[in-house]
Formats: structure tokens, C-alpha cells, sequence
């Protein structure tokens, strides 16, 4: 009897290396607050992918930049195996490639069934910057509209004049600056820290994004200029993909897929809430925009999209042509 105990004993301890082999681990970095639409996608990426691997593959979600890196930093992280997996602001990325400046071309795309229309046609494109630098295209996480938060209304050609704003891609520094602002281009991590010490007034960004980071102690108002609905793009290493077996990579893209799908979902219901939490701390909306306004920001915005066009080249001008065409 003692003998076979310890034969068992012996079986169970050689099968719990294996298992311990078979078990793959992978680290998620993500600039965004741990509340973010991009936070709360990830998350559900990482649900979906421990169910279709029956928990073999083990991702780490780090949110606030917890491990050192930006969006700005991320494609060559990941591209080294720094870290496996991102999610990137892709107009960070344009100095790579123009291409991923196409979600933040100002006035484009004007709702989300636009902007996700636009990023189909665009995906291939996407995907072969990544493929080129030895990583995979999974998912877009898209953001809600960007608006002008401010600590004044922003609503007319007087009130944006030497305006102080932060924005986030070349698009969005050469439109406002053309609108007669003095635009900063700032990575996310930096805003709330110019915020604080007056380095800028007023910031280029979604309601969403300026609700996870409490906008509202230094800025309240916040004009609805349906600027764009960029996005951010969730990447991995070719190699840690490689190294997964059939199923596990298949699993991985059927997760990428369904978290695609639900993120643009998402998006859809995201304004509503954050419109609701804006005004529960005393945030002024304005959604009602004067059109002499409004006309005036898309005139400063030609500027950008033809400067894309003459960067991106054929590649723009088809997907600019496929988007209008099919309406």
C-alpha cells in the first residue's frame, strides 16, 4: 500500500510541471484609467480569452501606465517583447506610419456607425503596419467623440483665439491651430499635470476621457464639437502569438473578434453616461453649437486631410474614395 501512495505521489508531481509549461502568462499595458471604455475592453478580452482557452492563457491587465509605458512607447515595447500585448492611442503612432492618424482626420467620420464603417475599410492597412513589426492587429477600442473641454465656453472665433489647448495627434495640433488656438500636442499622462500648473487651459478629448480623469476640478465646460471618434488599437507580439498552439491562436482571434464587435457597441451607449456624470459635477454641455462655429473649425480642418492625403498617397486617397462611395 505504501508503495503505491508513493507511486501516486510521484505520478502527480510530474504532471504538475507540465502543467505549469503549458500555462502561458502575458503582460497588457494600457495608459488609460482602470474605469476607462478602453480599460473595461480590455478586461472583457482577457475574460473571453481565459474561457475559449479554458484558462491556459493568462493576461494582466495594467491600466494608468503602471508599467512605465505611454501609447508613444508602446509599438516598439511591443514589437521587442518588452510587453505582449497594448492598447495604443493610434494617432501616437502617425510618426510610424500616417495611416493611423485616419480615425483623427477632424470632421471625417461625424457618428460611430461613420467611424466604424471607416475603420473596416482601413483595417488591412492597419493590420500590415503591424505585420511589418512583427506584431498582430486584435481589436480597435474606440473613443466616444472629442469635445473642447475648457475653463471657459468654447463656442465661437473669439473664444478659441490663443486658446491654450492640449491636443493629442498632429490632426488635431495643425486644425486648431489653423482655427487660431495655440494647440500643445500632450500624451495623456501629461495633461492633468500642465492642467495643474496652468501649462494649458483647456484639452482636446472626449467627455469619457475627461470624466476618468475628473476634468471637472479644473475644467467646466465642454463643447460637443464632434471632432472625431478616434481610436485606439490593441496590438501583440508575432512572436508570443507564434509561440501559442492552433487552438490557443484561434482562441485569441476569436476573442480579438468579439471584443471588436462589443467595444463598438459600447461606444454607442458611452455619451449618455458620461453626459450624466458631467452634470451631476456641474459640468456646462453645449451640444447645440452656433454653425458659423462649426463651419469655421471644419474650414481649419482641410489643412490636416489634405496634408494625410499627400502622406498616405494612393493608400488615403482609396480609402478616402471607398468611405464617400459607399456613403
Amino acid at each position: 500500500m505504501k508503495s503505491s501512495l508513493s507511486a501516486l505521489a510521484l505520478a502527480l508531481s510530474t504532471l504538475m510541471p507540465l502543467h505549469a509549461v503549458a500555462e502561458t502568462r502575458m503582460d497588457f499595458s494600457n495608459e488609460y484609467n482602470y474605469s476607462s471604455i478602453h480599460a473595461e475592453g480590455d478586461s472583457y478580452f482577457i475574460g473571453k480569452v481565459s474561457e475559449l482557452t479554458n484558462s491556459e492563457v493568462n493576461i494582466t491587465l495594467h491600466t494608468g501606465g503602471a508599467l512605465g509605458f505611454k501609447s508613444a512607447d508602446h509599438f516598439y515595447a511591443v514589437a521587442d517583447n518588452a510587453i505582449q500585448i497594448a492598447d495604443t492611442l493610434a494617432g501616437t503612432l502617425g510618426g510610424i506610419d500616417p495611416i493611423f492618424s485616419l480615425s483623427s482626420l477632424p470632421f471625417l467620420a461625424s457618428n460611430e456607425d461613420q467611424a466604424e464603417k471607416l475603420y473596416r475599410i482601413a483595417r488591412p492597412h492597419y493590420e500590415k503596419v503591424f505585420a511589418d513589426n512583427n506584431q498582430v492587429l486584435l481589436y480597435a477600442s474606440p473613443w466616444p467623440a472629442s469635445g473642447i473641454w475648457a475653463k471657459k465656453e468654447v463656442a465661437s472665433k473669439d473664444s478659441i483665439k490663443n486658446l491654450k489647448i492640449r491636443t493629442y495627434d498632429k490632426n488635431g495640433t495643425i486644425t486648431l491651430r489653423e482655427a487660431g488656438a495655440s494647440p500643445v500636442n500632450l500624451s495623456w499622462a501629461d495633461v492633468v499635470p500642465q492642467l495643474s500648473t496652468g501649462g494649458i487651459e483647456a484639452v482636446l478629448t472626449s467627455a469619457e476621457a475627461g470624466a476618468n480623469a475628473s476634468f471637472w476640478e479644473h475644467l467646466n465646460h465642454y463643447s460637443a464639437i464632434q471632432y472625431a471618434i478616434p481610436l485606439n488599437m490593441v496590438h501583440m507580439n508575432k512572436d508570443e502569438f507564434d509561440r501559442l498552439d492552433d487552438a490557443q491562436q484561434q482562441a485569441i482571434l476569436e476573442a480579438a473578434r468579439l471584443t471588436d464587435a462589443h467595444n463598438w457597441q459600447e461606444v454607442r451607449a458611452r455619451v449618455t453616461k458620461n453626459y450624466q456624470q458631467l452634470g451631476q459635477h456641474g459640468v456646462s454641455i453645449n451640444d447645440q453649437l452656433p454653425g458659423e462655429f462649426t463651419t469655421q473649425l471644419e474650414q481649419a480642418a482641410a489643412k490636416a486631410i489634405e496634408k494625410w492625403v499627400e502622406e498616405t498617397g494612393e493608400r488615403g486617397r482609396d480609402i478616402l474614395a471607398r468611405f464617400r462611395q459607399e456613403g
